[in-house]
């Protein structure tokens, strides 16, 4: 039979209808040369979370970070501003900062010692006075857009990008609905995970809450499931559970925070994904990044009031870092074994008219922005906010 005949007129094996559509092929998880094109079509050219801006709070302070293999750095100016700057000297390409830290005044390459002022522009080349024609002007260093949301900054290196509003426009504000003070929320504390899995494993895996009752127990127990709903937008996608199943379940135990609700869990393309956990107000992200074709490193970080944990708070950190972590992890690196055995190369998606709890619609959806970066693919169908 011919291929597209069996699977569609997409690539890779997709339908535009989930519920006719086969799986991604298994090579887009274990080519290099997929990889290749991932970091150039997808993470050069998206808008990529990189930190809370209550770790870049006062004037003067400063992170790098790495981004499609380009180092970065987040500056805060003077004037209060938040600006990202490529972290590459103009005069030999030599990196200016490392870590993180507090700036007096400018940012100097530790290699000829040319100076910057925090705005970015040239302050000071040594002997540049006995240079003919020699203009600072002309070597500030290059700036990277930066927006933030909820006090998330995310970075774009595509200077030609749609705004971070309107590309993931309608996302603050679900999450607000949920979480009313999420605006007001420090950094409290970072984890880091090893996962021996392509990178779209993992966002597979958070896409569908399918596997949840097999996999997850303690999460079940603390969610009422038949509540549990994903409506995918343009860029973003939300799966939510109206109320908790227990507030004294076998996950931890909690009071009734801001709003009653079960569960609260996004993913921003392209690789993000914050959840709101039940209780008082918190903000988590888990980000995965790629390490190689069949690695990846996911980044944690937890938010606070004040950045502050509370033991409620810590019961709930620990219940994501011993209990449901691993319990993801085993299931993506099984999954990813498996992507590259001979005796598999596509699965089908199990979606339900209804888009019920198990539905895996929210993956298809995920499946298809991949193809749509990598191969010119059509958007993927979106659902209306409720």
């Amino acid at each position: 039979m011919n291929p597209t005949e069996m699977y569609g007129p997409l690539p890779g094996g997709l339908h535009d209808d989930p519920r006719r559509s086969y799986t991604m092929a298994s090579r887009y998880y274990t080519d290099p040369a997929v990889l290749d094109a991932e970091m150039d079509r997808i993470f050069a050219r998206s808008w990529l979370f990189v930190g809370h801006e209550s770790r870049i709070a006062e004037p003067g302070s400063y992170r790098t970070v790495t981004v499609a293999d380009e180092s970065l750095a987040l500056v805060r100016g003077r004037d209060g501003e938040l600006r990202c700057f490529y972290n590459v000297c103009q005069h030999r390409a030599h990196r200016i900062l490392t870590g993180e830290g507090a700036l007096k005044l400018t940012m100097v390459c530790p290699y000829h010692g040319w100076a910057y002022n925090l705005d970015g522009t040239l302050r000071t080349a040594r002997g540049c006075e006995n240079v003919e024609n020699f203009d600072k002007s002309e070597f500030g260093l290059e700036q990277v857009r930066v927006e933030t949301m909820l006090g998330l900054i995310f970075v774009n290196l595509d200077p030609g990008a749609r705004p971070f509003r309107e590309q993931y426009a309608g996302l603050e504000e679900d999450i607000l609905r949920w979480m009313p003070r999420a605006d007001g929320l420090g950094f409290a504390r970072a984890r880091d995970f090893t996962i021996e899995a392509n990178w779209k494993v993992v966002i597979d895996n958070f896409q569908e809450c399918y596997h949840c009752e097999p996999a997850h127990p303690a999460f079940v127990d603390m969610v009422a499931m038949p509540t549990y709903r994903n409506r995918t937008h343009r860029f973003w996608s939300a799966q939510t559970s109206d109320k908790p199943s227990s507030r004294n379940s076998s996950a931890y135990a909690f009071e009734t925070g801001d709003v009653d609700f079960g569960y609260a869990g996004y993913f921003v393309w392209p690789n993000l994904t914050i959840w709101l956990m039940p209780g008082e107000p918190n903000l988590m992200t888990l980000q995965m990044l790629p390490d190689g074709p069949e690695r990846c490193v996911e980044h944690l970080h937890w938010h606070s009031l004040g950045g502050e944990l509370t033991g409620q708070a810590v019961s709930a950190i620990d219940y994501v870092v011993d209990v449901l972590q691993p319990e993801d992890i085993s299931i993506c690196e099984s999954v990813h074994l498996g992507l590259k055995s001979r005796g598999y190369d596509r699965g089908r998606f199990i979606v339900d008219r209804d888009r019920s709890h198990i539905s895996e619609h929210g993956v298809h959806h995920f499946h298809m922005l991949v193809m749509q970066a990598l191969e010119g693919g059509p958007s993927p169908a979106t659902q209306a906010a409720e």
